[in-house]
Formats: structure tokens, C-alpha cells, sequence
């Protein structure tokens, strides 16, 4: 029997549930599921009881890393007036929190996270692909988070103890001896919330968010009163040649598709936290206010602080770590360090820490476990030295141009297969096993469509963010902004391909929504409306 909707909780109804086993973590499998499937982080929530909240803690906090204000610092360099950078943040975060919403709805449903809502379009065995996919991401972007927060702690080593700056002298893999040291201590600190499991997480992110808050609000009027009052302040931060109106239009339009590209990671992977909501009109208000109110006055922040900078230190500072480095007080150095360093610690472990442990224990269940998969993902962070690439502007487009070109298609792929073809149902049960009579076995575990779609639209969207600049570079031909569409390419791609095989030859069953086995998004929609 599949989950239904009851109140603000979702439940397994009573008769499934005297025949289910519970565990620590209030999932439950069933004595059908097969254990190369299912395990007790993969298996279906008995109770799900986030509010939207906890939703909303967890875009404070990812909307306010450190990567947040560096990659909207970097659309300043491309030569469009502050006003206009401005009208890019809002309507890229709209765009987000849109797309958002529907890869949330599957996961919310069925009470199961990413990795395993992809088996009802790949099957139970081709899941495996997407998995690895985002997985791999999620380490580079995981290994990128902890050390820009690692950059934080160098800045309170240097001001408070002097020996520190003989470490800063010398340097390993393109990383000093003291750049190490912070690595490693949030590399452990993270580690060990991690362990905690998700309940210790979740109080972790809803801290951490208010508490950026109210330092970056301390901070912008520390630097406002500092630079004689807003009248004082020349909002206008473009770092780059000026250009027209005309010109400006398709900068900007790359300055939205940049956005996007950046949340594109926690957005394929949202539904390990959707999960564990108790309604989908939770989550929608979660990200809601987390996403265009709480990125509204992010964009202020950073804009005023930004503009701060220049007549009291003299220049242009839009990294808040480099700008917390200039204050002479040892107290806001201090306070201002180690908020960052929690802000951009508590996304870090939810975005990426979280979902390549159900990515990489989705691979092998019965041998790698939620907790063996993240920590997997902690050790690979530091084999990829993210230091040597993620350390200018130019290597922060490339980047999420290259990242956004694998995870689109597998966007596409998501929300063509559960809004278009199987009309949001899914027989949850089915997830979980190897008969080859269940409804998601297809053809050996494998759905050939999904397959074909992944490859007939990844390479394109690969090629589009690869290929462009050494072209450029060589003077045969000048595709340079064609890579920061990458991520649209990808998802639009994978969307038409999708649909386009399925309606071809289709694999997908269509499931009855009368069917007490299955899982029906739109009755979900009634029930929670009355």
C-alpha cells in the first residue's frame, strides 16, 4: 500500500504498517522490499514532520554562503549597472524557486529521497546513473564549500594567533600549511554534525540561517554609519567596461542563466529534503520565503555592503570574507569569521554532504550505508584540491556552466517523466523490488529511454560548456556565451528527448489512480487543499 496524505503528517496506513519494519530512522520496509534496494536511509518515511520552516532555514543558509556572495559578487565583472545585476538575482531565484517546486513534489509524495524517485524513470537497477551523477557533483561542490569557509577560519588564525602566518608561507597541492589546518578542522567539524544524522542536521541549518542574518544586518550598518550614511554610497558596482542598453539585455539574460546554474545542484537533489515534509503547500511556502523574500534581501545586503567598501577601505570588496579581513575590531573579525564559517558550514553538509550519501548508498544498499556514502563523498572533496580551479571569476562561470551541463538533463528528464508521462503517480512499492514482473524493472532494471535521453541530450549540453572557449581561444569561432546556457540546454534537451522516446515506445506504465497501490500527486493536491 502506498503512502497517503493524513493531516499534516504522511503515513503508512495502519494494516501496512503491522506488517512493516520500523528502525531507528522512522522509515519502514516492508518484508517485499529487497534488500539491493532498500535500506533503513532509503526506505520510505513513516512519519514526515518538517514544517516549512526548516525549509526555509535551509535556503537562509544556502542563499548566504560564502559561494552565494562570490558568485553574485563575480556578475558585477561583467560590465551591466548594479540596478540591473539586481533584476538578474530576483528573477533567477523566481526561476529557481519554480523549478524547485516541482522536483520537490515526487519525493514529498512518496516519502523517499532523490536516488530512489529516479527508479520509476531509469528503473531500479539504471537509478544507478543519475546517483553517480549528482554524487560526483555534489563532492566538487562540497570540497568548493569547505574551503571558501576555510578561508574564513584562516582570516581569525592570522588576526589572533601570530605564528599562523609561518604556515601561511608554505603551501602543499596549491593549498599553505594553514589553509590545510582550516580545511582539515571543518573537514572533521562537518564530519561529525553529519554523524549526528538528519534531526542534529536540521537544528544545525535552522541556526545557522537566522544567525547570518544578523550579522551580515550588523555588518551592512557597521560599514553604512563607517561611510558617512547610504547617501554616501555609489550603488552602481560594475567592475567591468560600461555598455549600452542594447548590449546589456543578452548580459543579463547570462547573468539569470549563471544564477540557475548555481542552485542547479541542490535543486536536482531537493527532494532528500522535501522528503520529510509533511505537506507539499509546506514545502511551496518553505521556498517561498527562502528563495525570492530571502533572496530580495540578500541582494540588498550585498549590494549596500558592497558599496560600503569603497569609501571606507578604499576599493571594492564584494567577497564578505575579504571584507570582514579589513575591519581594525578583533570582536567583528572574529564574530563575522566564525558566522560564515557556520553559515556556509550548514549548507554545505545539507546540499553536499547529504545527498551523495543517499546518491552513493543508493549504489549498494547493503554494503554502503547513508553515513559510509557521505563520508565517500568527504574524502573525495579533498582529492579534487578545489582550490587549484575555483579561484576566480572566470573559473566560477566555467565551473557552474560544466556542472549545470550534467545535472540538466537529468532535471528534464525528472519532471518529464513524473508530470508528463506517468501524470504523478508512482506505485512506491514497486521501487523496491527485483521482480521483474514490478512495474519499474523494464527492460533488466534499466529503462532504454532514460538511458538514450541522459546520453542525447548530456553530450550537447557537455559540448555547449566545454567547447566554446577553446574554440574562442583558437579563433575559429567566438560560442563563448553559449556555455552559461549550458544548464537550459541540458534540461530542455533532456525534457523533449524524454518525452519524445516515451511517447514513441513507451515503457512507463500508466497507472491507475484508483489503483490503493498507488501514489497519486493530484489526489494529494485535494486532500491537502480541504
Amino acid at each position: 500500500m502506498s503512502t497517503a496524505t493524513i493531516g499534516q503528517e504522511t503515513m503508512i496506513p495502519s494494516s501496512s504498517r503491522a506488517t512493516a519494519r520500523e528502525n531507528d530512522d522512522d522509515t519502514l520496509i516492508k518484508p517485499g522490499y529487497d534488500p539491493r534496494l532498500a535500506n533503513k536511509d532509503l526506505a520510505p518515511l513513516r512519519k514526515q514532520s518538517w514544517s516549512w520552516y526548516n525549509i526555509f532555514a535551509f535556503w537562509m543558509s544556502d542563499v548566504h554562503s560564502v559561494g552565494g556572495y562570490v558568485t553574485a559578487g563575480s556578475l558585477f565583472a561583467l560590465g551591466i549597472a548594479s540596478w540591473q545585476v539586481f533584476i538578474c538575482l530576483i528573477v533567477g531565484i523566481i526561476i529557481v524557486q519554480a523549478l524547485v517546486n516541482l522536483v520537490a513534489k515526487p519525493s514529498q509524495r512518496t516519502g523517499v529521497p532523490f536516488p530512489v524517485t529516479m527508479r520509476f524513470v531509469f528503473g531500479v537497477k539504471g537509478a544507478n546513473i543519475p546517483a553517480i551523477i549528482r554524487g560526483i557533483i555534489a563532492v566538487a561542490w562540497y570540497g568548493v564549500q569547505t574551503f571558501l569557509a576555510s578561508e574564513s577560519l584562516n582570516i581569525i588564525f592570522l588576526k589572533f594567533i601570530p605564528a599562523a602566518h609561518a604556515l601561511a608561507e608554505t603551501s602543499f597541492l596549491g593549498l599553505s600549511a594553514l589553509g590545510w589546518l582550516s580545511y582539515g578542522i571543518l573537514w572533521v567539524a562537518q564530519a561529525c554534525v553529519f554523524w549526528k544524522g538528519m534531526d542534529t542536521i536540521r537544528k544545525f541549518t535552522d541556526f545557522a540561517g537566522p544567525m547570518v542574518y544578523v550579522v551580515m544586518l550588523a555588518l551592512a550598518i557597521y560599514l553604512v554609519v563607517r561611510a558617512g550614511g547610504l547617501g554616501a554610497l555609489d550603488l552602481n558596482l560594475s567592475s567591468g567596461k560600461p555598455i549600452g542598453l542594447a548590449q546589456s539585455i543578452p548580459v543579463m539574460i547570462t547573468a539569470v542563466a549563471l544564477i540557475v546554474s548555481y542552485f542547479s545542484g541542490p535543486m536536482l537533489n531537493f527532494g532528500d529534503f522535501s522528503r520529510y515534509c509533511g505537506t507539499y503547500r509546506s514545502v511551496k511556502t518553505g521556498n517561498f520565503w527562502g528563495l525570492p523574500v530571502n533572496f530580495l534581501v540578500f541582494s540588498l545586503l550585498t549590494v549596500i555592503c558592497a558599496s560600503a567598501t569603497v569609501p571606507v577601505f578604499g576599493e571594492l570588496i564584494t567577497d564578505p570574507i575579504q571584507t570582514v579581513e579589513h575591519i581594525d575590531t578583533p570582536f567583528a573579525i572574529l564574530l563575522g569569521g566564525l558566522t560564515f564559517v557556520t553559515a556556509t558550514v550548514g549548507i554545505n553538509i545539507v546540499a553536499n554532504f547529504v545527498s551523495p550519501a543517499f546518491d552513493f548508498s543508493h549504489v549498494n544498499p547493503r554494503k554502503i550505508s547513508w553515513r559510509t556514502g557521505g563520508m565517500i563523498a568527504a574524502v573525495g572533496s579533498v582529492l579534487i584540491t578545489p582550490w587549484n580551479w575555483y579561484s576566480n571569476d572566470q573559473a566560477i562561470h566555467y565551473t557552474l556552466d560544466l556542472l549545470g551541463s550534467l545535472i540538466g538533463p537529468l532535471f528534464g528528464i525528472l519532471i518529464a517523466g513524473y508530470f508528463v508521462i506517468a501524470h504523478q503517480r508512482i506505485a512506491v512499492d514497486d521501487l523496491f523490488t527485483m521482480d521483474p514482473s514490478g512495474r519499474y524493472w523494464y527492460r533488466n532494471g534499466f529503462n532504454p529511454n532514460a538511458v538514450k535521453a541522459i546520453i542525447l541530450a548530456g553530450i550537447p549540453a557537455i559540448a555547449c560548456a566545454i567547447l566554446p572557449s577553446p574554440l574562442a581561444q583558437a579563433g575559429i569561432v567566438n560560442l563563448t556565451a553559449l556555455s552559461n546556457f549550458s544548464w537550459f540546454i541540458g534540461a530542455g534537451l533532456g525534457f523533449a528527448v524524454f518525452t519524445l522516446l516515451e511517447r514513441r515506445h513507451p515503457y512507463i506504465v500508466q497507472l491507475d489512480a484508483d489503483d490503493p497501490d498507488v501514489n497519486d500527486g493530484n489526489s494529494c493536491d485535494r486532500e491537502a487543499a480541504r
